[in-house]
């Protein structure tokens, strides 16, 4: 048994469909993230699981039960928003206690329960602050310590990260983490940030346009891309048009738009023949001045401009019609001096060369 399960999916406004026939089973105690960009359906998808918007179609259950036509107080979620929505008058333990006094719990296990959750994200000893007079961290951790603490089957986070600075971000991302793994409770992240959605979560949902494009774990969905999509969605990905010469067991020989033949590994046979699309990431791309004797694909291009990003620099490379962007990491590559208008070549491993649909 799933603790959420989604079967075909449907929801319209007016003509717009903002989700369209998903389905989608989340186990326990898992870490699952609905990503994708603006208006791809995924907070949508969220507000149907936690009953504050209605379906067109489909069902969802929770823990086995249909709670398609149930209200959200009827449901075994709880919901963290991006603005927070903290009562100002009420003090933080008011704050906490708020959704166990609606349950009628006794006034012990309120006090328990409340300084037990305060002590879980951090907070013991500012039970009696009020949210203006505390950090967005610290209301971000009021707000999850508030959901947590009626202790839900189902959490559901609406890009509760959204509002921090980066600095901040980075550090509540290791903290919900912490708190969820703690505690093994199933929770459902949105974001349409990639990097909180790669370092914080078990499984992926990539979203686009009110399906989904893509379910996997985060190392599945960064070197294992199903579609252009996906790939360019998450990290940065250089695209090359191609047609396939010829399968040898599991390598296709590609001969690229520009002229040259590369070498790519085949995940899907469907795409062993006719025109195709390579993918090569930017960090999977070695610079190289004097043209490399290897087993690898090389190709000879132009070098553009250098981009200095702190630990990484960025390369833009002229090959034909096409840019190529090349990350370089380390020391003894950044005390390597190149000059605009350099020719250079690059060189990349067959098995870094992702065969996607044309």
């Amino acid at each position: 048994m799933f603790d959420v399960e989604l079967i075909r999916l449907t929801k319209r406004f007016g003509d717009v469909v903002a989700v369209d026939d998903i389905s989608l089973q989340i186990n326990q105690g898992e870490f699952c993230f609905l990503l994708g960009p603006s208006g791809c359906g995924k907070t949508t998808t969220l507000r149907i699981i936690g009953g504050l918007e209605n379906l067109t179609a489909g069902i969802v259950k929770i823990k086995g039960e249909d709670v398609t036509n149930k209200p959200p107080e009827a449901r075994d979620t709880a919901t963290v928003f991006q603005s927070w929505a903290l009562f100002p008058h009420k003090t933080i333990f008011e704050n906490l206690a708020f959704g166990l006094k609606m349950r009628k719990k006794s006034r012990k296990e309120i006090s328990d329960k409340t300084y037990a959750y305060l002590e879980l994200v951090n907070l013991a000893g500012f039970e009696n602050r009020y949210p203006a007079q505390l950090s967005g961290g610290q209301k971000q951790r009021v707000a999850l310590a508030r959901a947590l603490v009626v202790e839900p089957a189902v959490l559901l986070l609406d890009e509760p990260l959204s509002a921090l600075d980066l600095k901040l971000r980075q550090q509540m991302r290791f903290e919900i983490r912490r708190i969820q793994k703690n505690i093994q409770i199933t929770t459902i992240f949105v974001t349409h940030d990639q990097t909180e959605a790669l370092t914080m979560a078990d499984r992926i949902v990539i979203m686009n346009a009110g399906r989904i494009e893509q379910i996997g774990t985060p190392n599945d969905i960064y070197y294992h891309p199903k579609s252009k999509f996906t790939s360019d969605f998450i990290g940065e990905t250089n695209f090359l048009n191609g047609r396939v010469k010829c399968l040898q067991e599991d390598e296709v020989m590609v001969d690229l738009s520009e002229g040259s033949r590369i070498k790519a590994l085949v995940a899907n046979n469907a795409l062993s023949s006719g025109n195709v699309m390579i993918g090569i990431r930017p960090e999977h791309i070695a610079l190289r001045r004097q043209k490399p004797q290897s087993a690898n694909n090389v190709l000879a291009g132009r070098l553009i401009d250098v981009t200095f990003m702190g630990a990484t620099r960025r390369f833009h490379i002229e090959f034909g019609k096409e840019i190529i962007a090349v990350d370089s990491v380390g020391a003894a590559e950044h005390s390597t001096k190149y000059s605009q208008g350099e020719n250079i070549y690059l060189e990349f491993e067959p098995k870094n060369c992702l065969v996607l649909p044309s």
